[in-house]
């Protein structure tokens, strides 16, 4: 078991650079801040994280995406004690330091050194430059990776430090002339894309894999199933997705926090429906962000 203790401590904003990032109940120049060369998410990937968007200088779902965290962190016995306060304070107080409106935020928590040494909690935020608008307008281009996500894989469904086959399977898609690359499990069951959850959508209603396929539990993925309850579109979470189902596919679409809902319109050379944006999928992409706006409301002066 990992021990990470966290304690939230005033922090104290210096001056000498200017983006910054908070290490352990500190806001520091990006110069200044540095991990032991003996920290076990370093040597092993032995760390948790969520990466988020803010979006009006707000931090969408924020709560949901902690929660989150602490709980993939207890599941992998990183035992701490972290706070869902804590992190919310730095969360913003980083925002606030680099001055950040729309961006993007990652938490990492990793239990430090060997033995009883300090843990690491890490929180940065960098700006988010806009995604190229054809990503929405004309859809993007997914290929089929071959890795496999495996059901006994104990990081399934989690966000750690193991990530390098996700990084792999994605250059491996740009490599191709694509945007993401799909992932199958051993069965053949569809279970995400390399850093996104996967809708598809068959005769007006949508899918997506279960989360014990296992996939992540994205936020985004979660929001979409709550705007069909609202919109009245028909969502299935909770059936297997086979590689005939996708084939099949009227429509489909991949959620992330930062780049929200993106259209597929070809997976390698083959359309998916008509090669356009469906109109289920333009439906809760204005959904979305319609959302957005409504949870991360600008300030009015």
């Amino acid at each position: 078991m990992f021990f990470v203790s966290f304690v939230v401590q005033s922090v104290k904003i210096c001056s000498m650079a200017d983006k910054y990032v908070y290490l352990n109940g500190e806001i520091l120049p990006e110069s200044r801040a540095s991990l032991s060369v003996f920290d076990t998410g370093f040597l092993h990937g032995a760390s948790v994280f969520t990466t988020l968007r803010s979006h009006n200088g707000k931090a969408f779902r924020l709560d949901r995406h902690i929660a989150r965290l602490l709980g993939m962190a207890e599941k992998i016995g990183i035992r701490h004690e972290a706070t869902a306060d804590g992190l919310t304070a730095a969360v913003a107080e980083i925002l606030k330091a680099n001055e950040i409106a729309e961006g993007r935020i990652r938490i990492t928590i990793s239990p430090g050194p060997v033995g009883l040494g300090e843990p690491t909690v890490v929180v940065t935020a960098s700006a988010l430059e806009a995604y190229p608008k054809w990503w929405y307008e004309q859809g993007i281009g997914v290929i089929v990776s071959g890795v496999r996500q495996f059901t006994a894989d104990p990081m399934g469904g989690l966000k750690t430090g193991c990530y390098l086959p996700r990084v792999l399977a994605r250059q491996a898609a740009a490599t191709a002339g694509a945007e993401e690359a799909l992932w199958f499990t051993e069965a053949g069951h569809l279970a995400e894309a390399c850093f996104c959850n996967v809708f598809i959508v068959r005769s007006g209603e949508l899918s997506t894999p279960p989360l014990d396929t296992p996939v992540l539990p994205g936020i985004i993925r979660q929001a979409v199933i709550e705007l069909c309850e609202k919109l009245d579109i028909t969502c299935h979470a909770d059936k297997p997705i086979t590689g005939e189902d996708v084939a099949s596919a009227d429509e489909m679409f991949l959620t992330s926090s930062t780049a929200g809902l993106r259209p597929v319109v070809r997976i390698a050379k083959t359309p998916v429906g008509d090669e356009k944006p469906g109109p289920v999928t333009k439906k809760l992409l204005n959904a979305y962000e319609q959302l957005l706006e409504k949870e991360c409301p600008k300030d009015r002066m």
